[in-house]
Order: structure tokens, then C-alpha cells, then sequence
């Protein structure tokens, strides 16, 4: 294992927002255990989730052991930080599915094995047993309702109204840092920038409930160049999960990130030294025609979510579809993966051998190019191509021999709109 200052590690990166007075001399003193929360409503964590997870990582790298801890009680109730209005209750049995999908995301950037290994914990295992009088007799006499009316998760909230149950939600988060505290002997947690309060009302906990001293690390709330809103697309969200947003759709997430923001996403979401990252932001000021670093950086965070051959299909993918790759390279694994992303039609294989290209387009395209007529228009118009070679007018029909592997066939209009046909054999 690599050991660094984590909290260096992570100011150099950007990475750190704010921090308890000390905990970098905790940290050098001895090996902390330390925890970050994640939220179990949906059924995959979202390119959002990868800064606290990276968060994580860079503990494990400092030689410190990191606690994913799953929402799995709290997530039946709610954070309302960020939340403009009350949220929909999660069933137990979502929540406890959903789990299960987090454990097998963190294990592509954790390792789990050995004595000092991670850990992922539940807190359904402890609130879903906590009584109401234990908890307001052992937890909230701890807490001043003013103080908790001061924060800004709850201020924000005013207006429009919070329940005792979202407004509970802070005690709940503290009461999981000072059970962690007991059973696990976790002295820090790791959060967003919105979690501060939080944490804090946890410290404060641990030091009046237990006696002990615990620390907070928070890191910063990501934002676009342009002011978007960081992991949102046209489609909504970009899922960690590859049946919610295919390799392909998350590699290109990446490589469209702007320019003015890859430098950055290089720091936070990969474990590049700095050379290497200076390296490659040097080549995007010298030939930012060229990508390299958007490159490096979709296939680098692809090849840590999805697997190394998942990500190298979506790069050769993008490099067809926006590179002017060569079609006739394409692996079988590429085209299949291809056929998800484009139009795609299934047609049967002609008795002579020789397929009918205006048929064939039309099927392949129907939206877009809608009839023979316009299919046939297109083609003496040299606006057909298959397989990257542009047809002439008098090709109106496409042997056999020209499948690609698979029985495939890669038709183009124009220069952007493309379509997968599989002829069965």
C-alpha cells in the first residue's frame, strides 16, 4: 500500500474543503478508521457519489481504513440538506436491494480484503432497534433545539415547511457516528461540503456521550466551468450502474467534459501523480483539437467503474462514431455494444445473396429518412454510406461478403446519423 498525507493528498487535488482543528496530527499519529454515508433510495450511485468515494480511497492510500456506511435506517427517513421539499419514504425492502447494488460499486474502488481491509456497514442494524425513549433520553438531551433550527439544511426549509421526521434526520446521522465510534472505533468522518453541520453535531456527540474525540473532513460540492450542474445530462443522470447508463453514455460523459474542467476531474477522479496530470494538461493547451486529456480521463474513470474491456468497446465506439475510426476494425464486442446505442434493425437474409439498399435504409432509419423515395433520393446523392465506404448511386444492392462480424452491417447518413443492421443467417 502507497502511504501519503491523506490530507495533503487531497488539498493538492482540490479535494479538501474543510477540516476539524488537528485532524491532520491525528491522522499522522496513528491509523484512523473513518466513515462516509451513502444514501441506499436509488438503485445505483451516480458519478456525483465518486468524489466522497474517491474521498475514501485516498484514506485507504494514506494507510487508514475506510467505512462505507449505508443508509439503510436513515435512507427510511431522509436527509433534507439540498432538499427544497419533503421526499417520498423508501419501502425496506428497496432500501435492502439497493444496498446490495452500493457494496458491489464500492468494491471496484475499495479493497475490502484482510484485517485492516474496508468495511461496509448498515445503520439499519442499529436504528431500526434504537426505542423512541432511548433515543430521546440517550441522544436528543444532548442537542439544543435552537442550535438545530440554526442550521442551514433546516433554515432553508422554513418556509415551505419540514417534519420532526427530516428534522430528526441530523440526530440520526450523529447517533451513526458515535455507534461507528463504539463498535468500530471510528474517529472521523468524510462528507460533502453540505455535511458539515452534521458532522459537527456528531463530534459534539461523541465528545459529551463518550468521552471521545473525533474528527470531520469535508470536500467540496462539484460545479461545471459553465455554471451546469455537475453528473446531469439531457437523459438525467449519469448512474454507475451499466443497465442506468450504458459504458458507451458514461464514457462520453467524460469526454465531453469541457475543457476548462478536465484539469480538475483529472485531480479528482483519478489517481494520476501530479506529473502525469501536468503532462496531459500541457498537450490539451498545445493541441486541444487532438482531446488527449479528456481522452485520458474517459477511459481512466471508465476502466475503474465499468472494467477494462467494457471501457475500451465505448472508446473504440466513440472513436467510430466521432473520430473517423475505421468500421471494418470494429470488434464483435464493439458492434454489439453499438447496436445499443443507434438505431438497430434485424432483417432476414435475401435468397440471392444480395441485399436491397434502399430497404435495408429505410428499415435501419425510419424517422429519419421515412420512405424509399427519400432513401432512393439520398443515394444518387451521394448521401448513403455502409461500412465507412460511400455508395454510388448505382449500388442498389450490398453483398453478402461485406457483413462485418456478427452478420453486421454499419449504415451512415450523412455525416452523424448512424444505424446497425444484423442480416440472420
Amino acid at each position: 500500500m502507497t502511504h501519503t498525507d491523506f490530507l495533503a493528498e487531497l488539498a493538492w487535488r482540490g479535494l479538501l474543503f474543510q477540516h476539524t482543528e488537528g485532524a491532520g496530527e491525528w491522522l499522522q499519529r496513528q491509523r484512523v478508521s473513518a466513515y462516509c454515508g451513502f444514501d441506499p433510495t436509488a438503485p445505483s450511485l451516480h458519478v456525483g457519489n465518486l468524489v466522497p468515494i474517491m474521498g475514501l480511497v485516498h484514506l485507504q492510500r494514506a494507510g487508514h481504513r475506510p467505512i462505507a456506511l449505508v443508509g439503510g435506517g436513515t435512507g427510511m427517513i431522509g436527509d433534507p440538506s439540498g432538499k427544497a421539499t419533503e421526499r417520498p419514504l423508501a419501502l425496506p425492502e428497496t432500501i435492502a436491494r439497493n444496498a446490495e447494488s452500493l457494496r458491489n460499486q464500492l468494491e471496484r474502488f475499495l479493497d475490502f480484503s484482510g484485517p485492516h481491509g474496508a468495511r461496509m456497514l448498515d445503520n439499519a442494524e442499529w436504528l431500526t432497534r434504537l426505542t423512541a425513549i432511548e433515543f430521546m433520553r440517550d441522544v436528543g438531551k444532548h442537542f439544543s433545539v435552537n442550535v438545530m433550527l440554526a442550521k442551514e439544511s433546516v433554515r432553508a426549509r422554513m418556509d415551505s415547511g419540514i417534519s420532526y421526521t427530516e428534522f430528526s434526520y441530523m440526530l440520526l446521522q450523529a447517533y451513526d457516528f458515535l455507534e461507528l465510534h463504539r463498535r468500530e472505533g471510528v474517529s472521523m468522518q468524510i462528507g460533502g461540503s453540505d455535511q458539515w453541520g452534521n458532522i459537527v453535531s456528531g463530534i459534539e456527540l461523541i465528545r459529551r456521550a463518550a468521552g471521545g474525540t473525533a474528527h470531520g473532513v469535508t470536500l467540496p460540492l462539484v460545479t461545471t466551468a459553465s455554471g451546469t450542474k455537475f453528473g446531469k445530462t439531457e437523459a438525467g443522470a449519469v448512474w454507475l450502474d451499466a443497465t442506468l447508463t450504458s459504458p458507451y453514455r458514461f464514457y462520453q460523459f467524460w469526454i465531453n467534459a469541457e475543457d476548462r474542467d478536465v484539469g480538475k476531474y483529472l485531480r479528482y477522479f483519478t489517481l494520476l501523480a501530479p506529473d502525469e496530470i501536468t503532462e496531459l494538461e500541457g498537450a490539451m493547451t498545445e493541441h486541444p483539437e487532438r482531446r488527449t486529456a479528456a481522452r485520458a480521463l474517459a477511459r481512466d474513470v471508465t476502466r475503474r467503474v465499468h472494467g477494462a474491456e467494457p471501457a475500451d468497446t465505448a472508446e473504440e465506439v466513440s472513436h467510430l462514431l466521432f473520430g473517423g475510426g475505421d468500421p471494418g476494425t470494429l470488434s464483435p464486442g464493439a458492434l454489439t455494444a453499438l447496436a445499443g446505442e443507434v438505431p438497430f434493425a434485424e432483417l432476414p437474409a435475401p435468397d440471392d445473396g444480395q441485399i436491397d439498399t434502399i430497404e435495408t435504409f429505410v428499415r435501419a432509419l425510419p424517422q429519419s429518412i421515412g420512405s424509399k423515395g427519400a432513401a432512393r433520393r439520398l443515394l444518387e446523392q451521394g448521401g448513403l454510406s455502409v461500412n465507412g465506404a460511400r455508395l454510388a448511386a448505382g449500388d442498389r444492392t450490398i453483398s453478402l461478403d461485406r457483413l462485418l462480424p456478427g452478420r453486421h452491417l454499419l449504415l451512415r447518413k450523412g455525416a452523424r446519423e448512424w444505424a446497425v443492421v444484423r442480416i440472420a443467417s
